[in-house]
C-alpha cells in the first residue's frame, strides 16, 4: 500500500521536545519513520545547542539525515539596520522587541507619554519556517515557484502542556503532525524519557537575545553563561543606537522596556510573559 506522504520531516529545534521526538524516531518507537530532520539556524543559538546538535547528528549518522538551513545571521541582520555601525538604510524582519514610545511621538499619536508595546514578530517566518520549506522543496526536486504536487508530513515536538501552539498548516502540500500530543506526552514526560534512555537533556532552544526569555532565563544566562550574557547586553544597547525601520521609539529585549542589566533583576514579576505560550510556532525552544 502506497504511503500517503512522499516525505516525512521533523522540524528539529534541538530543545527538549524535538530532541525527544528525534531520538524516539531513531529508536523506532513510532509506527512511522521520518525521512530527515531539518534545523533552521538563526546564527544566534546558545553554544550548548550547537554542541547538542552535533551529538544528535553523530548519533543519527547514516540513519536519519539532519539538514541545517539558514536565511542568515539574525543578530547581524538587525544590527546592520539599527546598530552603531549601521548605515540606517534597509529593512529587517525583526523579532518582537518591546518599544517605548517617544514622548513627542506618543503625544502626537494621542497616547500618554512613556507608553510602549510589542512589535510584530517576523523572525519566525523568515528565519525558521521559510528556510525549512525551501529545503523541503529542494528535497522533493522542485524549483523555486514551481507548483508542488506531492504531500509532506511535517512533525513538530509540541507537548501536551503547549497544546495551544498546535496549528494547521498554511501550506496545502504540508500536513502538520504532533507525535507528542498523540502520545499524551508533556515536557516532563520528554525529560523522563530522555533520562530513562540514557540521554542528556538539552536546554531550551532559543536565540540568545530572544525577547520571550523569562527573567529566570535571563538570570541563568547572566550567572552561568557570561559570554552569551555579554552578547545579549551589547545587542540590547545597540538596539537603541538608532531606530528600527518604521519605529519611532526605543527598542528593548526585555518587556520592562529598560536596559537588560537593570530589568533582569525584576525576578518577581507576576506579569512576566510565559515563554512557551509565546513561542515561535513550533520552531524554537522545542
Amino acid at each position: 500500500m502506497k504511503d500517503e506522504y512522499d516525505l516525512r520531516i521533523l522540524s528539529l529545534g534541538a530543545g527538549v521536545q524535538s530532541t525527544a521526538v528525534f531520538l524516539m524516531a531513531l529508536e523506532g518507537e513510532f509506527d512511522m519513520k521520518i525521512d530527515c530532520a531539518i534545523f533552521a539556524d538563526t546564527g544566534w543559538e546558545p553554544a550548548e545547542i550547537y554542541d547538542h546538535l552535533v551529538r544528535l547528528e553523530e548519533r543519527a549518522a547514516n540513519i536519519i539525515p539532519v539538514y541545517r538551513v539558514s536565511r542568515g545571521d539574525l543578530r547581524a541582520d538587525v544590527l546592520r539596520v539599527v546598530g552603531p555601525a549601521s548605515q540606517r538604510i534597509g529593512r529587517v524582519v525583526n523579532p518582537p522587541y518591546y518599544v517605548r514610545q517617544d514622548d513627542a511621538a506618543a503625544i502626537a499619536a494621542g497616547r500618554p507619554p512613556d507608553t510602549g508595546g510589542l512589535l510584530w514578530r517576523g523572525c519566525t517566518k523568515k528565519y525558521k519556517i521559510e528556510p525549512i520549506q525551501k529545503k523541503i522543496r529542494q528535497l522533493l526536486g522542485y524549483q523555486p515557484r514551481q507548483r508542488v504536487k506531492k504531500q509532506i508530513q511535517q512533525w513538530f515536538g509540541i507537548s501536551t502542556d503547549e497544546a495551544s501552539r498546535m496549528k494547521d498548516s498554511r501550506v496545502a502540500w504540508i500536513d502538520n503532525y504532533y507525535p507528542l500530543i498523540e502520545r499524551m506526552m508533556s515536557r516532563a514526560d520528554c525529560l523522563k524519557w530522555l533520562t530513562d534512555h540514557g540521554y542528556d537533556a538539552p536546554r531550551k532552544s532559543a536565540c540568545i537575545g530572544c525577547p520571550y526569555h523569562s527573567n529566570a532565563a535571563w538570570a541563568e544566562m547572566r550567572d552561568h553563561r557570561p559570554e552569551e550574557w555579554k552578547d545579549a547586553l551589547e545587542f540590547d544597547h545597540a538596539l537603541r543606537q538608532g531606530k528600527l525601520p518604521g519605529v519611532t521609539g526605543d527598542a528593548y529585549v526585555h518587556r520592562k522596556m529598560m536596559p537588560l542589566e537593570v530589568a533582569v533583576d525584576c525576578t518577581h514579576d507576576p506579569d512576566q510573559m510565559d515563554f512557551f505560550d509565546n513561542e515561535c510556532e513550533g520552531m524554537c525552544g522545542l
